[in-house]
């Protein structure tokens, strides 16, 4: 049975990771056959926004603790994760994708990547892994391994902050994915376009599907 990483960013789309993205993604990989087990950095959160008023809180929070309200208490901090004991690494979307995994809602093309983050990436890259990113996630895939095809949907000024990281971005629609077959990387819109929760779930379960599809050829090899 495949075994999915998946790397969490806090819990809510204005400073965490995006709930929907996240749920639905666990959901398909389940559907698909396949396992997961979620992780997140053990670090403050770059700050906490007010859902309901989309004002800034006077407070602080974990990432790895606000992210353990999605995976239920079953998560580990990201410095735990290894390549090898998994087949495939996902990254869902949400405002904490570019606020704590990486400075991308703040720094565009100049942005920087949590080091854990960028280890598990390069690690799962070096290792010839499928590695799927959501919604804003393919930012930082891009600042990490330079030239490679990813999606954020058709957003003018992501897509030049992809292209001024050298990255080269592919304009899709609802539940389209974008697949580099030279670093195996696999990456859908989801809410980077107004989306409803059903194609955000067409998205997750196109994503998973394709990257379980690189899996199980690779099995058959």
């Amino acid at each position: 049975m495949k075994k999915f990483a998946v790397v969490l960013a806090g819990c809510g789309v204005y400073d965490g990771a995006e709930i929907h993205e996240a749920t639905l993604a666990l959901l398909a990989i389940h559907q698909a056959g396949a396992t997961y087990e979620c992780f997140a950095p053990d670090k403050e959160q770059h700050h906490v926004i007010n859902h309901l008023t989309g004002e800034v809180m006077q407070e602080k929070r974990n990432v790895l603790v606000e992210s353990a309200r999605i995976a239920r208490g079953n998560i580990k901090a990201l410095n735990e994760y290894n390549a090898a004991n998994f087949d495939a690494l996902l990254f869902p979307g949400g405002f904490g994708a570019a606020k704590n995994l990486s400075s991308v809602a703040f720094d565009g093309a100049s942005a920087t990547v949590d080091q854990e983050v960028e280890r598990a990436i390069r690690d799962t890259h070096a290792a010839g892994k499928p590695i799927g990113a959501m919604c804003i996630a393919p930012t930082f895939l891009v600042k990490v391994l330079g030239d490679i095809m990813v999606t954020i949907g058709n957003d003018e000024g992501t897509i030049g902050a992809i292209e001024t990281m050298g990255g080269q971005h592919v304009e899709t629609g609802h539940g389209d994915v974008v697949y580099d077959a030279e670093n195996n990387i696999f990456s859908t819109p989801c809410y980077m376009l107004d989306a409803t929760i059903g194609e955000i779930m067409e998205g997750a379960e196109n994503l998973v599907n394709a990257m379980m599809g690189d899996l199980n050829d690779e099995g058959e090899e």
